[in-house]
């Protein structure tokens, strides 16, 4: 191989005509060497000296020509310490989850490895995040679990042959808990959710029933798009993560991976320069917040209050923005009904650690019951949620299982919980199967009503000149707010014609008490009928009300009427 002066841009290793260039930012006065090994080989083939008297800056740079990159792995050698290069597309070592590797004994080495691969005409999807029904997942837990029924457990080999099942239940969209490659092992224990420092460039091979962590991705991402489902990935990024590197790092996974877009820290995530970026002009850009979670909680368990920000919070919606009641940080939606308090004793930290606020309600009793009328009421209140969920106007997500009662057994932060505690039991589909059926009937009624989930945020006004406004709010009296502190009641009366659709009212009653709603007057010959609602479920036949102008909904239920 021949030795020339590299180029400095762009960082890490790239190929050219005539071999590979090799850019890495070293500190100033430190020495550098590159090493070179042979595919699996134990001891180094080859060493350079990167000097700093060359260097653009701090980044040192060296071109090798007549070079054949499938063939080596490298690490680099600074002050006689080992440092994988953080710009590795891959990295050799890394295929077993949890096995330890010795990085300062060269176990874990960058991978030059650049086959290419057949999109067979893959884009990303671009679909508008108005019709995008979303789906949060641990790539490893989604499948780990022995009831999962797939070949290739805790893999994104595993994801592809769950699609048809999440193509069944209505899902257009994944969130991927991080992808990249990350230390399992810490020093305070199992790092299971892969928060934290990482190699982000490099997918993670424990992920890939084969090891081949980039060439399973790309395939997962591809089976994904042709079934019509996006992937977006989450990137928290370490704090000491450089602005220029995040924005590499998003670009690099857009173009090589097609990924729909990321999630992203605006703490640690440079947005200004993202969202300036051309490149990822079109990428769906997500921000992580709680807002609408702890709203519609408090809202579903039946604090006083909160009818002001739940009427916010149903119409309110951005690019950047999904709404979710349960995540992978806090209680799943069948523990939010079954717990008051956070259970993580396992965790170790005697209790101490996770969210202390979680805005739940056990129904009664503290986990699990034999008693008939609190199970009952639970499933009531994971219908409610889902109702809640899937009839605010903006793009919805879901935590994988919870459509099925997934359960934590009350642990809220199962961040090191590599075991059954923290991936999906898929048994209780079978126990919960009324659950999965209520929730993919609701999300095709969501998608059969344009005017749920309509574009852009409604001005609640009539800006089509059609005698009533875009959405309006109604209690007991029809169009009349509920404003009171004591109120746990709120109508929502969406205009039809606004989005070519029938009028849609939305009734939630989260009061123990039932109450009587009056009913807004419908134009010409129209008659509201019941489509859906919590007891009821979604009905194939909608039931015409007898009484037109006001209806008695029981308590702790929600209740859907269409104008026809």
């Amino acid at each position: 191989m021949k030795q020339t002066q590299g180029t400095p841009l762009p960082l890490g290793v790239t190929g050219t005509d005539k071999g590979m260039n090799f850019a890495a930012a070293i500190p100033q006065g430190k020495a550098c060497e590159l090493l070179l090994y042979q595919k699996e080989g134990d001891v180094p083939v080859f060493a350079c000296e990167l000097k700093e008297e060359t260097a653009a800056g701090e980044v040192r740079c060296l071109a090798l020509e007549d070079m054949e990159g499938e063939s080596y792995e490298y690490l680099y050698r600074i002050d006689g310490e080992y440092y994988v290069d953080p710009y590795a597309k891959k990295l050799t070592g890394r295929k077993t989850w949890g096995e330890p590797q010795n990085i300062s004994a060269g176990e874990i080495r960058g991978n030059l490895a650049a086959g290419v691969y057949d999109w067979e005409g893959d884009e990303p999807l671009n679909i508008p995040m108005n019709r995008v029904v979303a789906y949060s997942l641990h790539v490893r837990g989604f499948t780990r679990h022995s009831s999962s029924g797939v070949k290739h457990k805790g893999t994104f080999r595993g994801v592809i042959e769950k699609i048809p099942y999440l193509t069944e239940l209505g899902i257009n969209q994944i969130h991927c808990m991080p992808v990249y490659e990350f230390e399992e092992r810490t020093r305070s224990g199992i790092n299971y959710w892969g928060y934290g420092p990482g190699y982000y460039f490099a997918p993670k091979g424990s992920y890939a029933a084969s090891g081949d962590g980039v060439t399973e991705l790309k395939d997962m991402i591809k089976a994904c798009h042709k079934a019509g489902i996006e992937v977006v990935l989450e990137m928290p990024f370490d704090g000491g993560v450089s602005r220029q590197m995040v924005e590499e790092c998003l670009r690099y996974y857009r173009m090589e991976y097609h990924v729909d877009g990321f999630i992203l820290n605006p703490g640690t995530a440079p947005m200004d320069m993202i969202y300036a970026d051309p490149i990822l002009k079109k990428t769906k850009l997500l921000i992580h917040r709680e807002d609408f979670q702890n709203t519609m909680r408090r809202f579903l368990k039946g604090d006083e209050g909160m009818v002001s920000g739940v009427i916010y919070w149903l119409n309110h919606h951005t690019k950047e923005s999904y709404n979710y009641i349960a995540g992978h940080n806090g209680f799943t939606l069948n523990d939010l009904v079954s717990y008051d308090s956070k259970h993580n004793e396992a965790n170790g930290e005697n209790n101490q650690d996770g969210p202390d606020y979680n805005y739940s309600w056990n129904c009664g009793a503290e986990g699990p019951s034999r008693k008939k009328a609190v199970n009952e009421l639970r499933k009531n209140q994971i219908r409610n949620a889902f109702l809640l969920l899937l009839s605010a106007q903006g793009t919805p997500c879901i935590l994988a299982g919870d459509e099925f009662g997934n359960t934590q057994k009350g642990n809220n932060n199962v961040y090191c919980q590599d075991n059954p505690t923290a991936w999906l039991d898929w048994s209780r589909l079978k126990k919960q199967g009324c659950v999965f059926e209520f929730v993919k009937e609701l999300i095709a009624l969501r998608k059969a009503h344009p005017v749920l989930m309509q574009k852009e945020p409604l001005k609640g006004m009539d800006s089509i000149r059609c005698g009533i406004p875009d959405v309006s709010y109604h209690g007991e009296y029809a169009w009349r707010t509920p404003d009171e502190v004591s109120s746990r009641l709120l109508g929502v009366f969406y205009c039809g014609a606004a989005a070519d659709d029938d009028d849609i009212f939305v009734i939630y009653n989260m009061h123990w008490l039932e109450h009587t709603f009056a009913l807004p007057a419908l134009s010409g010959k129209k008659k509201w009928q019941v489509i859906a609602s919590t007891g009821e479920g979604i009905l194939k036949e909608p039931k015409l009300l007898k009484n037109q102008h006001d209806t008695i909904v029981a308590e702790r239920t929600i209740l859907i009427l269409a104008g026809r």
